[in-house]
């Protein structure tokens, strides 16, 4: 049993315990070496065999098909806002954006430099998904682009909209930073994703996309060449210096989670399950309070991330207060809202295990008893 606290951390969050172990063993001579992976060169023999098995074990544990490629690339994924437009909305020149929560807002608003950026659909206040059978789709759009876990908000996809289905021949794009890893991604319905590296696969600084090889020659002019895609593909990730040590890092969550059992399950379905398990413990104690509440419509929660406020008359920033400080002292780390809603927020990825959850459940509960 880990004697270290639990991080309940939105990103960069909490790694599995053994990958740090592992690279902390690591860090003056891998494998023999006599290098650090950080002083490797990124076209040596050494990180390529690296950054190869990185994608080989990602390309396995998601299934990813023969036809997409997989980029390891830098920016994060407020940079692929932008990095996506200029790829991709190179012919009509126009974007279909679903505004779920506080990224895809982002997203909107950063595509609207590159393109002609319709909303399609809009949830405010953000406590539920909008039907997608009431989408404005532009028949003409490059692309439609949608979050499929807003961090902030606490909302998640848990199906993705069949496009064709809603007559729209467009290609969807997917934000899926905050819940990549967490479970299976249906490929069938995507042209491109992408994601930072900071909440289920690694440090910061590494950003993957995932996309479709038919939609590799849509830049515009103005897409910086270490940005396009097309370019980016072709050279293998290593057209410019790739962010070396965040793509080791990820490859050994990549080893570990193929190595991970649960519930008799391995790999992506053990954490999928695993995950699952962790959200319906701490929702079911939410519901359950009197003190606490999460206010995202049940069909629409986030197993990822789970924002929780004090109920009505208790919610005041002494009790919030009060709230945090007790759980740093009960080594419960991280848990402040994001200061745009306030609050507290619980980000439970991959890494965090069920105990860690259990140990949140019972001081909400001792909270409560105290305070209520």
């Amino acid at each position: 049993m880990s004697t270290r606290p639990f991080n309940f951390s939105a990103g960069p969050a909490a790694l599995p315990e053994e990958v740090l172990q592992q690279a902390a063993a690591e860090m003056l001579d891998w494998q023999g070496s006599g290098m650090s992976v950080m002083e490797m060169s990124h076209r040596g023999a050494e990180f390529i065999s690296i950054a190869e098995a990185a994608e080989a074990d990602l390309r396995e544990l998601l299934q990813v098909p023969p036809e997409f490629h997989i980029l390891f690339m830098q920016g994060g994924g407020l940079a692929e806002n932008a990095i996506v437009p200029m790829n991709l909305a190179g012919r009509s020149g126009k974007v279909d954006v679903v505004v779920t929560g506080s990224w895809s807002k982002k997203s909107a608003a950063e595509a609207r430099r590159y393109a002609d950026v319709q909303l399609a659909a809009d949830s405010a206040p953000y406590l539920s998904l909008p039907d997608p059978a009431g989408w404005q789709l532009r028949a003409d759009a490059d692309y439609v682009h949608l979050c499929s876990n807003e961090t902030i908000d606490g909302v998640e996809f848990q199906q993705l909209p069949e496009l064709r289905q809603l007559g729209s021949r467009a290609p969807l794009v997917v934000d899926l930073s905050s819940h990549v890893l967490s479970r299976p991604v249906d490929w069938s319905r995507i042209g491109l994703a992408f994601g930072g590296a900071q909440k289920n696969i690694g440090p910061a600084g590494l950003t993957l996309v995932f996309v479709r090889e038919d939609l590799l020659n849509q830049a515009q002019a103005i897409c910086p060449t270490a940005f396009n895609y097309k370019t980016v593909a072709e050279a293998r990730s290593m057209y410019n210096t790739p962010p070396t040590y965040g793509i080791y890092i990820a490859g050994l969550v990549f080893q570990w989670l193929k190595r991970f059992g649960y519930a008799g399950k391995t790999g992506l379905a053990a954490i999928e399950q695993r995950n699952i398990d962790k959200a319906s413990l701490l929702y079911a104690a939410l519901d359950q309070s009197k003190l606490f509440e999460n206010r995202v419509a049940a069909p629409a929660r986030s197993r990822m991330n789970v924002p929780f406020y004090l109920r009505g008359a208790y919610d005041t920033p002494q009790l919030n207060k009060a709230f945090l400080d007790g759980a740093r002292e009960h080594r419960l780390l991280q848990l402040k809202g994001h200061k745009s809603v306030g609050g507290m927020r619980a980000s439970i990825y991959n890494a965090m295990p069920l105990e860690g959850v259990q140990a949140l459940v019972a001081y909400l509960k001792d909270f409560e008893a105290s305070h209520g």
